[in-house]
């Protein structure tokens, strides 16, 4: 099941394939594998090496992907796949999304779709979140499950580096109900040295999901010394506020030393404030601190500035909203809420 033909490609002289999925437009020659790892040429036939080999299997709260402003308090079943098309230095999953690099295999257990949406129902999930890993690079898997899972009643959420081109988006765009898009710097420097990626294709992405109506969540992980000044939190403030509008949830979050990245120390939450304030004064009505349970998590009515989601870490302590709508002043608070 794991091994199958490959969505969005072509084909080039000499048996080369040119790979669509992602920004990183790879050029795979017969035998050789994609950045990601898991798409390998196939004697001039491009073939997913994961379509149904979970390598991660969990039930979450939707709150962990992180989304504040859609279904709180509702649980989500989440799978992944080895492989990943940036290769940050400082991945918390990177035994799962470097593992074909690093350890040189790609590991899992075989989930068919229709499997993993009976569990997700058997569970009491209301969605199927693709995360842990990429799941641009297992697009095959995920877009099979996504419309089972839209049939099934349940909703289907991306958790992503946001580096997923613009057909393959609009392809899943019909069964994708919400998205946390990675944005992790303003940088487009940061991006080549720390995640073998660019900026730009992130950001146009991040406009087009916006444009396809899908709910949409930003985060960025806040590194000492790497992404934490003022132009660069500004800049994705800004870019957040005036390009996707005011609306749109932003999750900065504490850094913890990891992986590659051990020499930063771990993120002070003054400076996760500071990007709090930095969010605000741009126009963004909702800015949250991530990894720092018990401060600045709850969702605060934009018109009359009262709590009206209250949470400790994932747990929603108390939902006020009445059909989306503050209950003391009647203002919409954007989101999807049931």
């Amino acid at each position: 099941m794991a091994i199958r033909e490959a969505a969005f490609y072509t084909k080039a002289a000499e048996s080369i394939v040119n790979c669509g999925l992602c920004a990183q437009h790879c050029r795979i020659k017969p035998g050789d594998v994609g950045l990601c790892g898991v798409r390998r040429n196939v004697n001039g036939t491009l073939m997913t090496l994961v379509y149904g080999l979970t390598v991660a299997e969990n039930i979450d709260p939707i709150e962990k992907k992180p989304l504040f402003h859609f279904l709180p308090g509702t649980r989500s079943y989440s799978i992944a796949t080895a492989g990943c098309n940036f290769r940050c230095r400082h991945c918390q999953n990177s035994d799962i999304s470097q593992m074909p690099r690093d350890a040189g295999q790609i590991l899992g257990r075989p989930l068919a779709p229709a499997e993993a949406v009976g569990r997700a129902q058997a569970a009491g999930c209301a969605s199927i979140s693709y995360t842990y890993t990429e799941p641009t690079i297992y697009f095959e898997y995920a877009y099979d499950t996504a419309v089972l899972a839209r049939q099934a009643g349940l909703k289907n959420v991306f958790v992503t580096n946001g580096y997923i081109t613009a057909e393959p988006l609009r392809a899943i765009a019909p069964y994708l109900d919400a998205a946390n898009v990675d944005l992790k710097s303003f940088s487009d420097e940061f991006y080549k040295r720390v995640c073998g990626a660019r900026l730009q294709p992130v950001l146009t992405a991040l406009k087009l999901y916006r444009e396809l109506g899908i709910w949409l969540e930003v985060t960025t992980l806040v590194i000492p010394g790497e992404n934490d000044s003022d132009e660069d939190l500004g800049g994705c403030a800004r870019f957040i506020a005036e390009q996707l509008g005011p609306d749109v949830p932003w999750h900065v979050s504490g850094f913890h030393p990891t992986y590659l990245l051990t020499e930063r120390p771990s993120t002070p939450v003054e400076t996760l404030r500071r990007a709090v304030r930095i969010g605000r004064e741009a126009g963004l009505q909702f800015v949250y601190e991530g990894n720092v349970p018990g401060e600045g998590e709850d969702t605060v009515c934009p018109s009359c500035k009262k709590a009206v989601v209250s949470r400790v870490g994932y747990l929603v302590r108390g939902n006020r909203l009445r059909e989306g709508r503050c209950p003391d002043c009647s203002a919409a608070v954007a989101g999807v809420w049931g």
